[in-house]
Protein backbone atom coordinates (compact mmCIF):
# COMPACT_ATOMS: atom_id res chain seq x y z
CA UNK A 1 0.00 0.00 0.00
CA UNK A 2 1.28 3.73 -0.55
CA UNK A 3 2.32 5.80 2.01
CA UNK A 4 -0.66 7.64 3.34
CA UNK A 5 -0.92 11.45 1.86
CA UNK A 6 -1.74 14.48 3.32
CA UNK A 7 -3.44 16.86 0.35
CA UNK A 8 -3.69 20.34 2.10
CA UNK A 9 -5.63 23.10 -0.15
CA UNK A 10 -5.38 26.62 1.39
CA UNK A 11 -5.02 30.09 -0.66
CA UNK A 12 -3.30 31.41 2.30
CA UNK A 13 0.88 30.74 2.27
CA UNK A 14 1.52 31.28 5.57
CA UNK A 15 -0.91 28.71 6.77
CA UNK A 16 0.31 26.26 4.26
CA UNK A 17 3.86 26.82 5.38
CA UNK A 18 2.35 26.49 8.78
CA UNK A 19 -0.12 23.10 9.14
CA UNK A 20 3.00 21.26 6.44
CA UNK A 21 5.74 21.50 8.78
CA UNK A 22 3.45 20.07 11.71
CA UNK A 23 2.05 16.98 9.40
CA UNK A 24 5.84 16.56 8.62
CA UNK A 25 6.65 16.73 12.00
CA UNK A 26 4.12 13.34 12.81
CA UNK A 27 5.82 12.00 9.58
CA UNK A 28 3.35 12.17 7.13
CA UNK A 29 3.79 13.03 3.41
CA UNK A 30 2.23 16.53 2.78
CA UNK A 31 1.27 18.07 -0.69
CA UNK A 32 0.10 21.61 -0.54
CA UNK A 33 -1.90 23.26 -2.93
CA UNK A 34 -2.82 27.37 -3.24
CA UNK A 35 -5.50 26.51 -6.14
CA UNK A 36 -8.38 23.94 -5.71
CA UNK A 37 -8.15 23.27 -9.65
CA UNK A 38 -4.81 22.33 -9.27
CA UNK A 39 -5.61 19.88 -6.76
CA UNK A 40 -8.28 18.43 -8.33
CA UNK A 41 -6.32 18.02 -11.35
CA UNK A 42 -4.46 16.46 -9.68
CA UNK A 43 -5.60 14.07 -7.31
CA UNK A 44 -5.52 9.92 -7.97
CA UNK A 45 -8.42 8.15 -6.14
CA UNK A 46 -6.38 5.60 -5.54
CA UNK A 47 -3.89 6.94 -3.13
CA UNK A 48 -4.82 6.42 0.88
CA UNK A 49 -5.00 9.58 2.25
CA UNK A 50 -6.96 12.98 3.46
CA UNK A 51 -7.65 16.15 2.70
CA UNK A 52 -7.01 19.39 4.82
CA UNK A 53 -9.59 21.73 3.18
CA UNK A 54 -10.16 25.84 3.27
CA UNK A 55 -13.68 26.19 3.24
CA UNK A 56 -13.53 29.98 1.73
CA UNK A 57 -11.63 30.55 -1.51
CA UNK A 58 -11.49 32.56 -4.58
CA UNK A 59 -12.70 30.55 -6.94
CA UNK A 60 -14.05 27.50 -6.08
CA UNK A 61 -15.16 26.86 -2.20
CA UNK A 62 -13.92 24.02 0.35
CA UNK A 63 -17.86 22.64 0.09
CA UNK A 64 -17.94 23.07 -3.56
CA UNK A 65 -14.99 20.90 -4.14
CA UNK A 66 -16.68 18.20 -1.30
CA UNK A 67 -19.52 18.00 -3.48
CA UNK A 68 -17.46 17.75 -6.78
CA UNK A 69 -15.54 15.11 -4.93
CA UNK A 70 -18.42 13.33 -4.19
CA UNK A 71 -20.01 13.45 -7.59
CA UNK A 72 -17.42 11.72 -9.28
CA UNK A 73 -17.52 8.95 -6.75
CA UNK A 74 -13.86 9.90 -4.57
CA UNK A 75 -14.42 9.02 -1.04
CA UNK A 76 -11.53 10.86 1.10
CA UNK A 77 -11.82 12.23 4.58
CA UNK A 78 -11.89 15.56 4.32
CA UNK A 79 -11.11 17.87 7.61
CA UNK A 80 -12.23 21.69 6.74
CA UNK A 81 -10.64 24.30 8.29
CA UNK A 82 -11.84 28.44 8.25
CA UNK A 83 -11.28 31.46 9.92
CA UNK A 84 -14.80 32.48 9.13
CA UNK A 85 -16.88 29.24 9.71
CA UNK A 86 -20.91 29.05 10.62
CA UNK A 87 -22.68 26.32 11.71
CA UNK A 88 -24.58 26.46 8.55
CA UNK A 89 -21.55 25.52 6.82
CA UNK A 90 -20.33 23.28 9.39
CA UNK A 91 -23.51 21.37 9.47
CA UNK A 92 -23.60 20.71 5.65
CA UNK A 93 -19.85 19.37 5.66
CA UNK A 94 -20.58 17.11 8.15
CA UNK A 95 -23.40 15.90 6.99
CA UNK A 96 -21.42 15.33 3.28
CA UNK A 97 -19.25 13.29 5.82
CA UNK A 98 -16.22 15.69 7.03
CA UNK A 99 -14.48 14.37 9.29
CA UNK A 100 -13.81 17.29 11.53
CA UNK A 101 -14.14 21.15 11.47
CA UNK A 102 -11.02 23.50 12.90
CA UNK A 103 -11.08 27.20 13.46
CA UNK A 104 -8.27 29.20 12.29
CA UNK A 105 -5.72 29.34 14.31
CA UNK A 106 -6.06 25.85 14.20
CA UNK A 107 -5.22 24.13 17.31
CA UNK A 108 -1.91 21.91 16.71
CA UNK A 109 -3.20 18.76 18.90
CA UNK A 110 -6.74 18.86 17.60
CA UNK A 111 -5.35 18.85 13.76
CA UNK A 112 -2.91 15.66 14.53
CA UNK A 113 -5.95 13.92 16.20
CA UNK A 114 -7.86 14.53 13.29
CA UNK A 115 -5.16 13.43 10.98
CA UNK A 116 -4.74 10.58 12.78
CA UNK A 117 -8.52 9.54 12.68
CA UNK A 118 -8.93 10.76 8.95
CA UNK A 119 -5.83 7.98 7.85
CA UNK A 120 -6.94 5.17 9.38
CA UNK A 121 -10.27 5.83 8.19
CA UNK A 122 -8.83 6.41 4.43
CA UNK A 123 -6.82 3.17 5.20
CA UNK A 124 -10.01 0.71 5.97
CA UNK A 125 -12.07 2.67 3.05
CA UNK A 126 -9.58 1.58 0.46
CA UNK A 127 -9.14 -1.97 2.37
CA UNK A 128 -13.07 -2.43 1.69
CA UNK A 129 -12.70 -1.30 -1.78
CA UNK A 130 -10.15 -3.58 -2.78
CA UNK A 131 -12.29 -6.70 -0.83
CA UNK A 132 -15.06 -5.22 -3.03
CA UNK A 133 -13.47 -5.40 -6.26
CA UNK A 134 -11.85 -8.70 -5.81
CA UNK A 135 -15.52 -9.83 -5.24
CA UNK A 136 -16.95 -8.22 -7.90
CA UNK A 137 -14.27 -10.13 -10.51
CA UNK A 138 -14.87 -13.36 -8.50
CA UNK A 139 -18.35 -13.53 -8.93
CA UNK A 140 -17.96 -11.66 -12.59
CA UNK A 141 -15.94 -15.36 -13.58
CA UNK A 142 -19.65 -17.10 -12.82
CA UNK A 143 -21.69 -18.28 -15.89
CA UNK A 144 -25.48 -17.13 -15.58
CA UNK A 145 -26.55 -20.51 -14.67
CA UNK A 146 -23.42 -21.02 -11.90
CA UNK A 147 -24.89 -17.70 -10.72
CA UNK A 148 -28.91 -18.86 -10.11
CA UNK A 149 -27.21 -22.32 -8.42
CA UNK A 150 -25.09 -19.94 -6.12
CA UNK A 151 -28.05 -18.12 -5.40
CA UNK A 152 -30.14 -20.77 -4.58
CA UNK A 153 -27.43 -22.23 -2.69
CA UNK A 154 -27.17 -19.31 -0.44
CA UNK A 155 -30.81 -19.45 0.25
CA UNK A 156 -30.30 -22.97 1.79
CA UNK A 157 -31.71 -25.17 -0.65
CA UNK A 158 -29.75 -28.44 -1.21
CA UNK A 159 -28.95 -30.22 -4.48
CA UNK A 160 -32.06 -31.97 -5.12
CA UNK A 161 -34.32 -28.77 -4.71
CA UNK A 162 -32.04 -26.60 -6.92
CA UNK A 163 -32.04 -29.12 -9.47
CA UNK A 164 -36.12 -29.37 -9.32
CA UNK A 165 -35.98 -25.31 -9.52
CA UNK A 166 -34.11 -25.33 -12.55
CA UNK A 167 -35.31 -28.49 -14.09
CA UNK A 168 -32.08 -29.73 -14.81
CA UNK A 169 -30.69 -33.47 -13.16
CA UNK A 170 -29.12 -33.31 -9.57
CA UNK A 171 -25.93 -34.21 -11.39
CA UNK A 172 -25.75 -31.16 -13.76
CA UNK A 173 -26.45 -29.01 -10.16
CA UNK A 174 -23.46 -30.99 -8.63
CA UNK A 175 -21.16 -29.84 -11.82
CA UNK A 176 -22.47 -26.58 -11.68
CA UNK A 177 -21.64 -26.34 -7.44
CA UNK A 178 -18.38 -27.47 -8.03
CA UNK A 179 -17.61 -24.97 -10.67
CA UNK A 180 -18.65 -22.07 -8.40
CA UNK A 181 -16.30 -22.99 -5.97
CA UNK A 182 -13.49 -23.50 -8.00
CA UNK A 183 -13.87 -20.41 -9.90
CA UNK A 184 -14.75 -18.41 -6.82
CA UNK A 185 -11.60 -19.94 -5.23
CA UNK A 186 -13.30 -21.73 -1.96
CA UNK A 187 -13.95 -24.83 -0.49
CA UNK A 188 -17.06 -24.87 1.67
CA UNK A 189 -20.85 -23.26 1.17
CA UNK A 190 -20.11 -21.07 4.49
CA UNK A 191 -17.41 -19.45 2.10
CA UNK A 192 -19.80 -18.72 -0.93
CA UNK A 193 -22.77 -17.53 1.50
CA UNK A 194 -19.83 -14.68 2.68
CA UNK A 195 -18.80 -13.92 -0.64
CA UNK A 196 -22.18 -13.46 -2.03
CA UNK A 197 -23.14 -11.63 0.55
CA UNK A 198 -20.34 -9.23 0.73
CA UNK A 199 -21.26 -8.47 -3.28
CA UNK A 200 -24.63 -7.61 -2.03
CA UNK A 201 -24.01 -5.58 0.63
CA UNK A 202 -22.20 -3.39 -1.21
CA UNK A 203 -24.36 -2.94 -4.21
Amino acid sequence: MLEPVVFLVDDDLAVRDSLSLLIKSVGLNVIAYEHPQAFLDDYDASQVGCLILDIRMPGISGLTIQDILKQKGYVIPIIFITGHGDIAQCTRAFKAGAVDFLTKPVDEQSLIDSLQMAIKSSIELHRQSKLNADVYEKISRLSERENQVLHLLVEGMPNKVIADRLKVSTRTVESHRAKLFEKLEVSSLAECVRIQLSAAKSI
